[in-house]
């Protein structure tokens, strides 16, 4: 049986770590390097850092402070924002991190996705993928930090990325985000049964249940959640030991 992973992600704005709910209303969280430090000390299993404002504001990925959080962590570093060709992707990983995370750049321009396997493997490549349901019932890919609608259905994106070298899926449902009311079940679980590579879980984490929820019924390969770690509602370790009990194979 694979092991689940828990993953605590930071989203990065001035160069501080926030949260929001639903994409908005953004409040600090803390300092992203004492976090980052604290979470691999825990027993995470893989860090997230997501530049949440590069791409609006059409710069690059904070390789300084990425580079910082590196030295202070020994797990898996994963990083996004901003990155949009072989280049930036290499500035990263000289900074210490280990995969990169593509979204808005990979859908304006979907060749980026075979490049960037080309030259530095699938495993390096994550897309993450913005989604919300519609009243249609249909889950739609955003762009631009989730301020950008697109017609392109979620699943039909997923596909077409892997297929051109995405080695892994990052599924943030908006409509969930910061909720603390349970993952997307069905869209993850919709994903993580038609892919051939592992499904990240993101948005609506709030109690252990939902973690079990989302790794059980909705099939996903790995969790991820920022607040409840951040703000110390749930403890990496804790949450470790409660998935152990449901019968999920971590690593603790």
């Amino acid at each position: 049986m694979l092991t689940k992973r828990i993953i605590p992600c930071l989203d990065i704005k001035d160069g501080r770590t926030v949260k929001g709910t639903n994409f908005v209303d953004l409040r600090d969280a803390g300092d992203p390097v004492e976090l980052g430090a604290l979470y691999a000390q825990q027993g995470a299993d893989e860090l997230v850092f997501l530049d949440i404002t590069a791409t609006v504001e059409k710069r690059k990925t904070l390789s300084e402070l990425v580079n910082k959080i590196a030295h202070h962590i020994n797990i898996p570093f994963t990083v996004g924002g901003g990155i949009s060709s072989v280049d930036d992707v290499s500035v990263l990983l000289q900074n210490g991190a280990d995969k990169i995370s593509v979204n808005t750049a990979a859908f304006k321009r979907p060749e980026l996705i075979r490049e960037l396997e080309k030259d530095f493997g699938s495993q390096c490549v994550v897309l993450a993928i913005d989604t919300r349901k519609e009243e249609d019932g249909e889950w739609y890919v955003y762009l631009n930090g989730g301020r950008t609608k697109t017609d392109t259905r979620c699943i039909d994106w997923a596909k077409q990325a892997v297929e051109l070298g995405a080695g892994e899926i990052l599924l943030t449902s908006m409509n969930h985000d910061g909720t603390k009311k349970g993952f997307a079940l069905d869209i993850t679980r919709t994903l993580a049964t038609t892919l051939p590579v592992p499904v990240i879980a993101s948005g609506g984490g709030g109690t252990m249940e939902h973690f079990v929820d989302v790794l059980t019924e909705g099939c996903a390969d790995a969790a991820l959640a920022a607040s409840i770690f951040h703000f110390k509602e749930v403890a990496i370790p804790d949450l470790k030991r409660y998935l152990q009990e449901h019968h999920l194979a971590v690593r603790l």
